[in-house]
């Protein structure tokens, strides 16, 4: 196909290229990435050399990564594949005692922190997820991709590319509320893409500059970081502090406590710096679920209000 490029990569050690980029999946309609059949991940990137489109294909038999890539930003999109897939990342420096962390990690040997170096990417759906319900927060940003998203380059038909820092601040106010985005969030986004320059120089910062440099914004809090500089930067020490759900879960696993609130987490994974976001990931994969009483967050739908 015309306007196309391609770069075969060996990794040189185990590589899971659909789990490692789960992470940058919001949601199983997600606009700006597609797993296929054959094994293949899409994804589209606003990048520093334009808009692209780049479909990551395993070739497991022949001990290669074979990626193709389309638009303006394809040169730079191949260039940082070895990063984007965790070349950069060190798993090998977490050494666990036996037990369940231990067995998973050995589990998910191939599963590597993607890094995008993209912080705005990240950013936004981060902000649009805080304080509701994933399917409100997917809903949302499917919507406002669909409506103010580029067409992918290349042959990845329906998908989008998320809008850029200027577009992002011309959508009026009335079609974040269509959107089911409250004012809060709109408002948040609308801060930090105006400051998206500075922002995305967090994408080459140490972990604790990174987390400064984002929550001097208003409104952009320590999970909002977490979670964007565990995609952005593959940060294996971001914790999502703020979490609905995981210092129960980090609790319940490594104390036997039903319950945790922020502080107790941090106490528990203190021994784990500078991992602990690894640390977590490796929770969830043990299985582990903290005993549920009450009702759920319930979803509110910002669309009538």
């Amino acid at each position: 196909m015309a306007d196309e490029s391609v770069r075969r990569w060996r990794p040189g050690f185990p590589l899971d290229v659909a789990r490692t980029l789960l992470p940058l999946r919001r949601g199983p309609a997600d606009p700006s990435y597609r797993s296929t059949g054959d094994g293949a991940i899409w994804r589209t990137s606003r990048t520093p050399s334009g808009v692209g489109t780049l479909r990551v294909l395993p070739r497991p038999a022949e001990g290669e990564v074979e990626a193709t890539a389309w638009g303006p930003g394809a040169d730079w999109l191949l260039e940082r594949l070895p990063v984007l897939l965790g070349a950069e990342d060190h798993p090998e420096d977490l050494h666990l005692p036996a037990g369940p962390l231990r067995d998973a990690q050995r589990r998910t040997a191939g599963v590597r922190l993607a890094r995008t170096g993209l912080v705005l990417e990240a950013l936004v759906p981060a902000i649009l997820e805080q304080k509701v319900t994933t399917d409100e927060a997917y809903r949302a940003f499917r919507t406002l991709l669909r409506d103010f998203g580029t067409p992918a380059p290349g042959p990845a038909e329906g998908m989008r590319v998320a809008p850029s820092a200027r577009e992002w601040a011309m959508i009026p106010s009335w079609e974040w509320h269509r959107a089911g985005v409250d004012p809060k969030r709109s408002a948040t986004v609308m801060r930090a893409v105006r400051l998206a320059p500075r922002l995305e120089e967090a994408s080459t910062m140490g972990h604790e500059q990174a987390f400064a440099r984002l929550t001097a914004v208003p409104g952009i809090g320590l999970w909002t970081a977490a979670e964007t500089l565990q995609r952005s930067n593959g940060d294996p020490d971001a914790v999502s502090v703020g979490d609905f759900h995981l210092p129960n879960l980090v609790g319940w696993a490594l104390a036997g406590r039903p319950r945790s609130d922020d502080a107790q987490m941090l106490a528990l994974l203190e021994p784990y710096r500078p991992h602990r976001h690894r640390v977590c990931r490796l929770l969830m994969a043990t299985g582990a679920r903290a005993p549920r009483y009450g009702p759920r967050l319930t979803p509110n739908d910002h669309r009538h209000r």
